[in-house]
């Protein structure tokens, strides 16, 4: 009560922060009479001025009035529309590193127009993001007449471009494109041999639209960029030929809210006796055990329609929150395969993790980071802690005038979608176009069959029929319109009203379920009552809605029976609706924790990522990397040192065999380098004695192949062996995330020892990084042409003389010598996996064994 007192005394602290913004808007404001007598030319000058005076040292901050003005008044002429007041706030507040909360409606795209141009005068690039390429391509060509006009140059990322159109978009001042893209393209430049293949050039500023979409639902799945593993796809199909006779409660327990299926102890016999295996949770038959989970899941969990649908032959998967189909994106750990098993299309072989990162850490990589969205301040609170953005809820330009009307709920779903059917038939009739707002493609397409029946005439968009999306919301609000489509379709494109629609009562939003995000259901409900045109809201639901059914408190039922109310009669009661943002509170915390142990993981990874990709691009920068070479070296002798000269042990009764033995195998080194007594050595000694040893080996191997050619070898080299055993590394750490949980039940924190044991394989990997590198080195031997000649000759002599032996071998005398002659080789026998002869470092099996 106090607090509410005092906001009304002082206003809320929003209610300051918008108050102070208004006061840099006034200085805007008093600019525009200086602005507009400029002519065309003058004004374009204004760009090349601004960056002269960034370049002599003048902040952005102090250029902001002037570039704001300059900005609005260039778009009055090239688009026909001036920001409002209220859009310069919410360019301040996205050029200060915050989000902007703006109503749907209010113009976001032409917000950002404002703090794109004055960042995009330092030339370090400002990106754009938006949610699909659409939106991509459209607000670059539509704003692009602004940026260019004020002499700035725009890109646009789209999916299927090459990476010269990549590289030059990047180039660009500014550049749109969908965090997906965006994200891939990091993790795509990170593995690439050359600086100059790079498309993205570096994390200036970024402003994401839609950014509760981007930032918080998509969070939860990281971008993964993978390679098929060499593993059979039979063992999916075979399970799934099984699954018809698992029945729920005997052979498996099913837990929706934790989105979990649980085998039980009848279950487990089942699985082992239509397999054929004595016991499933027997290490040699985890691969069938894990096989049966996932399998269970796709069957139990996974509804088609709802999670994903079947096209061109593959499951595709549909974003829960956007209602998109998410191109590209797969479910890891075999559910996936599991899922194209169970619709009986190809399953694809599993995949191996290249490289993978979340938006949460893509997205904190940028110097600056800002947002707009139309819903926000539910989410400030993770904003704040997983990015550190403030959110600031922006006025609207216009006073808002849409009814949201209270929710309706019924007993059951036949009779809540009868009533809703009725809903849009009447609204139709008086001509009031009306959007209907679903959770999934299967409720979608229920209610259109329903309105086909009634003959009344409707447009339907989902994941099925995305390619229309722009278009058909575009439409929706002319008269009589009735629109079927995903709660969050259509963002970004605005609905505006017909000829008679304000009269008849503007867009009617009809919610079909409340989401478990009441943000979700706000963004709905947004979609009408932009600028100040008149509205309406209403969401009908059921008991056996799966939010009120699963994370409910059950009494509804009980109360609506007690009442003896029908199944068509609604029922409308605060109890309702407290019942309903209790249970939606609880979904979005579920899912924040969900986020929140995403990143906790992924933050372990990140460090370690960090590492990898700078010390990787050092290389890639460097023309001679014949330092770390020699560090590598250097550190290898000391360890060698420090596990041979114990303290505790006289020099003589050291173990000099084994030393010998690492010596030859790391540096390719016999055991002639020690010509001094042991018992005279000591631990600097040895070192000594041993570092001028591999010093003067590795002399030999710069002369041996010429010293310009080795510094491009130790760098192909080096890259070669950080790829190669980080990809082992994150193989590694996908197992070690799988099983950690299980440390709970011993009284440990998983995360920790996750972090513990992560650090430890890191550390083991660097190791075997700086190992492979030099043994490599040590051997390697770059072939000159009249070598590469003589070398090839020789291969093909051998393999004619052996081919000739084995014919004669395998021919029969007929007469008592019938056995296979003995093959006698004048010289030693290559073993399959040894060192190539040739000196590449390969094993020769993999190398000149081929010929064989």
């Amino acid at each position: 009560m106090i607090g509410k007192a005092l906001t009304k005394v002082f206003g809320s602290k929003n209610d300051r922060e918008v108050k102070l913004l208004r006061k840099v808007v006034e200085e805007i404001n008093a600019l525009e009479p200086t602005v507009e007598p400029l002519s065309d030319i003058q004004l374009q000058e204004k760009t090349t001025e601004f960056k002269k005076r960034y370049t002599d040292g003048e902040s952005l901050d102090d250029l902001l009035p002037e570039a704001f003005a300059v900005c609005r008044e260039a778009a009055k002429r090239v688009l026909g529309e001036r920001h409002y007041d209220v859009q310069l706030i919410g360019g301040i507040v996205l050029h200060q590193g915050r989000i902007a909360e703006m109503k749907t409606g209010e113009g976001k795209t032409l917000t950002s127009t404002a703090p794109v141009y004055l960042n995009a005068l330092s030339g370090k690039g400002v990106h754009v993001v938006t949610v699909n390429d659409y939106l991509a391509s459209r607000d670059v060509e539509w704003m692009g007449k602004l940026y260019n006009f004020l002499g700035l140059t725009t890109g646009a990322i789209v999916h299927d471009m090459d990476d010269a159109s990549r590289r030059e978009a990047y180039a660009a001042d500014v550049t749109y494109g969908t965090n997906n893209e965006f994200g891939f393209d990091y993790l795509r430049d990170n593995m690439k041999f050359s600086t100059e293949d790079f498309c993205q050039r570096g994390f200036n500023f970024t402003i994401v639209d839609e950014v509760d979409s981007i930032l918080i639902d998509e969070a939860r799945t990281p971008l993964i960029i993978s390679g098929p593993a060499d593993m059979s796809t039979d063992m999916y199909i075979k399970v799934d030929r099984i699954m018809k006779n698992f029945k729920e409660e005997e052979h498996y327990t099913k837990d929706e809210k934790a989105r979990q299926a649980l085998l039980t102890d009848e279950g487990v016999i089942l699985g082992e006796e239509l397999l054929g295996v004595d016991n499933l949770y027997d290490p040699g038959n985890i691969n069938q055990l894990h096989h049966i989970n996932q399998a269970l899941k796709a069957h139990v969990l996974f509804q088609r329609d709802v999670d994903y649908i079947v096209k061109n032959g593959e499951v595709v998967i549909v974003d829960e929150f956007t209602g998109r189909t998410m191109e590209g994106r797969r479910y890891s750990d075999g559910l996936h395969q599991a899922l194209e098993a169970k619709e009986g299309v190809k399953v694809e072989k599993e995949n191996q993790t290249l490289a993978s990162i979340t938006f949460q850490n893509y997205f904190r990589m940028y110097d600056k980071l800002a947002g707009m969205t139309g819903t926000a301040d539910t989410e400030a609170p993770e904003f704040k802690k997983i990015y550190d953005l403030d959110v600031v809820i922006i006025p609207t330009n216009r006073d808002m005038a849409r009814k949201d009307y209270a929710d309706v709920i019924y007993k059951n779903q036949a009779a809540k979608y009868r009533a809703i059917a009725r809903e849009i038939k009447d609204l139709h009739e008086k001509g009031q176009p009306v959007l209907v707002g679903t959770i999934s493609i299967d409720v979608s397409e229920k209610i259109s069959r329903m309105l086909k029946k009634e003959r009344v005439p409707h447009e339907v968009l989902n994941a099925k029929h995305h390619e229309r999306e722009a278009e058909i919301i575009a439409d929706a609000g002319q008269k009589g319109k009735i629109t079927i489509a995903t709660n969050m379709a259509g963002r970004g494109t605005d609905i505006k009203l017909g000829e008679g629609v304000c009269e008849a009562g503007g867009l009617h939003i009809l919610g079909t379920s409340r989401h478990e995000s009441r943000r979700i259901d706000n963004q709905l409900r947004g979609r009408s009552g932009r600028q100040g045109d008149p509205g309406s809201s209403r969401f009908f639901l059921s008991l056996e809605d799966d939010l009120l059914r699963i994370f409910g408190s059950g009494k509804l039922g009980t109360i609506m029976d007690k009442l003896g109310m029908e199944e068509d009669e609604p029922i409308e009661h605060t109890m309702i609706s407290k019942a309903i943002e209790n249970a939606q509170r609880k979904v979005e915390g579920h899912n924040f924790d969900i986020r929140k142990h995403l990143l906790e993981y992924d933050d372990v990874m990140n460090k370690q990522r960090e590492v990898i990709y700078t010390q990787r691009r050092n290389v890639l920068e460097s023309e001679d990397v014949r330092e770390i070479i020699e560090d590598m070296i250097q550190d290898m002798v000391d360890s060698l040192v420090a596990e041979t000269a114990q303290d505790r042990k006289h020099p003589e009764d050291w173990e000099w065999d084994t030393l010998n033995d690492r010596v030859d195998e790391l540096f390719n080194i016999k055991p002639d380098w020690m010509d001094t007594d042991p018992s005279e050595m000591d631990a600097d000694s040895l070192r000594e004695k041993l570092q001028a040893a591999v010093d003067q080996a590795y002399k030999a191997q710069d002369e041996r192949n010429r010293a310009d050619q080795m510094r491009q070898i130790e760098r192909m080299i080096l890259l070669q062996m950080v790829d190669t055993l980080w990809k082992e590394h994150l193989l590694n750490m996908d197992h070690l995330k799988e099983g950690i949980g299980l440390r709970g039940y011993g009284q440990k924190n998983p995360l920790d020892e996750y972090k513990k044991e992560g650090y430890e394989l890191f550390l083991s990997m660097i190791e075997t990084v700086k190992a492979q590198t030099i043994t490599t080195l040590m051997r390697v031997r770059i072939l000159q042409s009249d070598e590469v000649d003589r070398f090839e000759e020789e291969q093909r002599r051998k393999q004619e003389e052996e081919l000739e032996q084995a014919r004669l071998s395998s021919a029969s005398t007929g007469s008592g010598d019938a056995g296979p002659k003995t093959v006698r080789r004048d010289a030693d026998k290559v073993g399959r996996n040894s060192p190539c002869p040739c000196g590449s470092g390969e094993k020769y099996k993999k190398c000149c064994g081929k010929l064989s």
